[in-house]
């Protein structure tokens, strides 16, 4: 395994997974889960931000304790199945600001095909999760990365729900400086460029457009 690959196999997400992958899990309930995933796994994907000291003053005496330092955390869902992971994530940041790239993987030649992208004006002052609940081929997070850089951030991070080995390996190649963090690492891809055993098409399935 990559020393940049995190997989957080956590008693809870893998718990909540399970029950995502069901085929007879309603699209309420796989958005709820979606959300609490992101939630959990981003309190693994933020342990290593950085903190600064100021003064306070508790009901008993001033001290001086934590905070995040700087421009904090910026978050950019890839378009559409990312928005899913979004709530979960600024619950736990919730100062975070969220930038937009909207990308869709042309079925006949399973590559991204860019439509959108909008980030924040000040993205060189932030650390930068990109979100995506599938890293399947990999071309997805690999071209969003890209454009991300483009941009100078401070530092990129990948954060998805299920990966497969094959997307997995294609991210480390291209973007060997960035870690990425999973809840599990599945079996392989299909001829159809899905997640063997994966859940299916998490956008369909978080928006009830399956």
């Amino acid at each position: 395994m990559d020393k940049n690959v995190t997989i957080t196999n956590h008693p809870l997400i893998q718990h909540k997974l399970t029950l995502m992958r069901k085929t007879c899990t309603a699209s309420n309930e796989f958005r709820a889960l979606v959300s609490e995933i992101a939630m959990l796994m981003c309190y693994e994907a933020t342990r290593d931000l950085p903190l600064k000291e100021i003064e306070i003053e508790t009901p008993i005496c001033k001290t001086t304790k934590n905070v995040l330092a700087g421009k904090k955390l910026a978050f950019v869902p890839i378009l559409r199945a990312g928005l899913g992971m979004v709530d979960g994530v600024l619950s736990l940041v919730p100062s975070a600001r969220v930038g937009h790239i909207g990308l869709y993987r042309d079925p006949e030649t399973l590559k991204p095909v860019e439509y959108y992208c909008k980030l924040p004006a000040d993205i060189h002052e932030r650390e930068v999760i990109v979100l995506d609940p599938m890293l399947a081929t990999g071309g997805s997070a690999i071209d969003a990365i890209s454009q991300i850089k483009k941009r100078g951030p401070k530092s990129i991070k990948f954060m998805g729900i299920i990966g497969a080995p094959e997307g997995l390996e294609a991210l480390c190649k291209a973007h060997p400086d960035v870690q990425i963090y999973l809840a599990a690492l599945d079996e392989k891809l299909n001829d159809h460029g899905y997640i063997v055993p994966g859940l299916g098409d998490a956008g369909d399935r978080i928006f009830g457009t399956k």
